[in-house]
């Protein structure tokens, strides 16, 4: 049995990205709607949750939500855009329409140290501060942390663009890792699945195959 990685998709163009992020750091990983119930999530027994973006406002009434049981695992879960707005507002934060919906490339600075960013960066500022090449994709932002949270990075548009909760391991960006306009994404999402689930890459598509054609081979008395 492989260790997991769940993928709850709240309908974001860029969800597949993710997947194939997390399959190159070696980590098996499946994707599945967000409104998975509990059981389901309890019984998929993964080691970490990733939250995708999607195209809803959370600030709207009956918009998607992770199921609960996503913060009563005690697993490392992170939020990608709309991932994260759902996770801020769903944990007490607070999340706003933009006056300005933001699209493209934007400089993030990193503040603070957190596990997900510490050691990644394009380059320095004058200030010794680390900077990162980033894609955003988003209208809404969260204007409010929630209780256990510190800030993570921002931009000059979007001052709350990473938050991170250590003690728990929940994590957020409001970028898109997943994408290579955000040159350091791949290594975010390794370290995320890597050293903070602590997973080892037990994994790889060519294992995978033989894995299941042996399976079909037992099936069917091959």
């Amino acid at each position: 049995m492989h260790e997991k990685i769940l993928i709850l998709d709240f309908g974001a163009q860029y969800t597949q990205l993710i997947a194939r992020r997390v399959r190159e750091a070696s980590v098996y990983c499946e994707i599945h709607p967000f409104d998975a119930d509990d059981k389901f999530v309890r019984d998929f027994k993964p080691r970490g949750i990733i939250l995708s973006g999607g195209p809803a406002s959370v600030w709207e009434g009956g918009t998607p939500r992770a199921p609960q049981v996503v913060f009563d695992l005690g697993v490392p879960v992170l939020g990608i855009c709309y991932g994260m707005q759902a996770m801020a507002a769903q944990l007490g934060g607070k999340v706003e329409m933009g006056k300005v919906r933001e699209f493209g490339y934007a400089e993030a600075r990193a503040r603070g140290h957190t596990a997900l960013l510490k050691g990644i960066q394009d380059r320095v500022n004058g200030e010794g501060h680390g900077l990162l090449d980033v894609w955003m994709s988003h209208g809404d932002k969260v204007i409010e942390l929630p209780a256990g949270f510190k800030l993570m990075a921002a931009t000059d548009s979007c001052p709350i663009a990473g938050m991170a909760d250590e003690s728990r391991k929940y994590y957020g960006v409001q970028f898109h890792p997943e994408v290579t306009h955000t040159v350091q994404g791949k290594a975010i999402l390794e370290r995320f699945v890597r050293q903070i689930c602590g997973l080892s890459g037990d994994w790889s598509m060519p294992g995978f195959v033989e894995e299941a054609v042996n399976r079909i081979r037992s099936e069917v008395g091959v």
